[in-house]
């Protein structure tokens, strides 16, 4: 267990590093931080630099075993924060407004543990990810051809969740999170006099008809297998102007689904809708696709391993509102061929500012029982 040093160190350590944030692929400076905090509690491997500026940490055990991996992120949002808490960011419009800063404070208290008591056997695997929050992190870490060593065999992370009591957890195997895609379409015609609209190509109208139907495609409705939901999320059309009529119109998307596999489908018939009216339109049509996110499942046997580790922590648990639909990239390591992997909620309280709002703070109480957690995971397949 941690001792109560290690709490006041590492509720320090959270509050430095929540003074100082980086967003997604710009992490040197966070990741920098990272890799001098465990430089103490001497990893047998230190890898920096994965898929961006991830940091990989590996603690050995003396028989041969399983890998372990567990994920933190470590980017944090472009919002201008409004706490006025003395460890509030000091960088303006960027702050760690999901909790990252407590994530990756809680693997480097795992770290702390494994650097006295290293695993009897396998090996893990700490991961600091960066880019979680626009979904490119994982896949671009996977990708890595330095990662390929460190295959896991078992994958696990955590976060925390507003909303749920304080202290308690959500946890549920299947589907945790949506797949979810943002879809950009810019549509191009030619400008013309606003007095004579007939000798240009407005994309008004195309748009004006695209909006609605690509709503439609998504209605939302109950998290099953056939759940969709598109939203749109920014649309422009033109210039500020009186006098022109516009020849350039972007609109942008989010399409939403429970599982991957519909996913692809949804997609093709947005872009087949798309193309159908910029043709009827005579405008050009260029698409583009940002944020791209897997679904996040929980393994059965995984999720078992965490319902065990909560117990014996005295942390209770149940569904809660899992599925979310919003998203995570973790699913991407848990969907790895022979990974097993799962993913559990702790409680930052019922009346805890939400996930992204402009005053939400990781709460330092969080941080010794998601060490004890992922401990006692650790210990179950790895031995003490």
């Amino acid at each position: 267990m941690l001792t109560n040093s290690d709490v006041v160190e590492l509720t320090a350590f959270r509050r430095d590093l929540h003074r100082a944030p980086d967003l997604s692929r710009d992490e040197g400076q966070t990741a920098a931080r990272i890799v001098a905090a465990l430089a103490p509690l001497a990893p047998d491997q230190l890898v920096t630099g994965l898929g961006g500026h991830g940091v990989l940490a590996v603690y050995q055990g003396a028989e041969p075993g399983p890998t372990v991996l567990f994920r933190c992120e470590l980017d944090a949002l472009p919002i201008h924060e409004i706490s006025e808490a003395a460890h509030r960011s000091e960088i303006e419009g960027k702050a760690h407004l999901c909790g990252h800063d407590g994530h990756m404070v809680i693997l480097l208290g795992l770290a702390r543990l494994l650097s006295r008591t290293p695993p009897a056997k396998g090996r893990v695997i700490l991961m600091f990810q960066p880019a979680e929050e626009d979904g490119s992190g994982a896949a671009a870490v996977i990708a890595d051809p330095n990662f390929a060593p460190f295959h896991p065999d078992w994958a696990f992370s955590l976060h925390n969740m507003p909303g749920c009591t304080r202290g308690a957890a959500w946890l549920v195997d299947g589907p945790v999170n949506c797949a979810s895609v943002g879809l950009q379409l810019t549509l191009t015609g030619k400008t013309s006099h606003a007095a004579q609209p007939e000798f240009g190509r407005s994309p008004a109208l195309a748009m004006a008809r695209l909006i609605p139907a690509l709503i439609g495609m998504g209605p939302g409705g109950d998290l099953g297998p056939d759940y969709r939901l598109v939203t749109i999320t920014h649309a422009t059309l033109g210039e500020r102007s009186f006098g022109v009529s516009p020849a350039h119109g972007e609109i942008w998307a989010t399409l939403r689904t429970m599982t991957d596999a519909p996913m692809a489908a949804l997609k093709s018939s947005a872009l087949a809708l798309a193309e159908a009216e910029a043709q009827a339109a005579g405008l050009d049509l260029a698409v583009a696709f940002h944020d791209d996110f897997g679904a996040c499942a929980n393994d059965p046997q995984a999720t078992a391993l965490l319902g065990r580790a909560l117990d014996a922590h005295g942390i209770a648990y149940d569904a809660g509102d899992l599925p979310e639909r919003a998203s995570e990239d973790f699913g991407r390591f848990s969907a790895l061929p022979g990974t097993k992997g799962a993913m559990y909620f702790l409680g930052a309280g019922m009346g805890h500012p939400a996930l992204h709002n402009p005053d939400y703070d990781f709460p330092d109480d969080l941080i010794a029982p998601g060490v004890a957690v992922f401990d006692h995971v650790t210990r179950q397949l790895l031995g003490a």
